[in-house]
């Protein structure tokens, strides 16, 4: 039997894309959500090192000044489910800062979404902050902080309160080091800087981690990459070639 050339290189073509094919539609996603006052920038990073990984990677830049908790988060999560880069994955976790946290735990507590994975929070005031309960009714802190900003304080009516147990697999990377020592001083115990350790817990949480980090920067730390790297793909900081391999504390609850 005799081949042409053409009829070669169309199978070879066809084998191809149905070997890409496959593996695009085995792909999982992180969807990276940056803190308030922040930008995508701040979790470039983290971006890098995910893709390295093979995750297909949406580093989502939005206003967080602009609007309220729900509004942030049903816009900004909605579009980032809708985005055609994640349209062939088959599972779909997320990476949060600080308020982005905020915005998953509101968005889940009102949306099923049947390809969410597992999620990773850093330095979130998932019990609010206590710098905010000080500092809410200061037009400058109003001004630079923009809605959401305000709702995030620590009483039992506040928003972050309001939102009860979390329903999906979340590993918190908690910091314990401040380079603000004033707001320090209006939060009890070890804090970052924003946000006490106790206030990054929530009930439902799967594991919690304490590292030496400030708030600012916790995300671009090596730690704080390679422990969510471990959650994403295990569902367990508790590796053993990562709390060897890196220093600081690591405190489990």
């Amino acid at each position: 039997m005799r081949f042409n050339g053409h009829f070669l290189l169309r199978t070879a073509v066809v084998l191809l894309l149905l070997i890409l094919g496959s593996e695009a539609d085995g792909a999982e996603g992180v969807v990276l959500l940056h803190g308030l006052c922040r930008s995508s920038a701040s979790m470039k990073e983290m971006e890098r090192a995910l893709a390295k990984e093979g995750y297909v990677v949406l580093n989502v830049d939005y206003p967080s000044r602009t609007a309220t908790v729900e509004a942030l988060s049903e816009s900004i999560i909605g579009a980032a489910l809708r985005s055609p880069r994640l349209a062939e994955t088959n599972k779909i976790h997320f990476v949060a800062h600080s308020l982005g946290g905020i915005l998953v735990r509101y968005y889940f507590a009102r949306h099923h979404e049947p390809r969410l994975g597992r999620v990773v929070m850093l330095g979130p005031p998932n019990k609010g902050s206590e710098v905010v309960d000080a500092l809410k009714d200061w037009l400058p802190f109003r001004k630079i902080n923009g809605p959401a900003g305000s709702e995030l304080g620590t009483h039992s009516h506040s928003l972050p309160r309001r939102l009860g147990p979390v329903g999906f697999e979340l590993g918190i990377i908690a910091g314990d080091r401040s380079i603000n020592w004033i707001n320090s001083m209006m939060i009890p115990g070890p804090d970052d800087g924003k946000v006490s350790l106790e206030s990054t817990k929530v009930e439902g949480m799967k594991e919690h981690v304490v590292i030496h980090r400030t708030h600012p920067f916790i995300m671009k730390a090596r730690e704080s990459i390679e422990l969510t790297i471990r959650f994403l793909k295990s569902g367990s900081f508790r590796a053993p070639h990562v709390m060897s391999d890196t220093k600081g504390r690591r405190d489990y609850d």
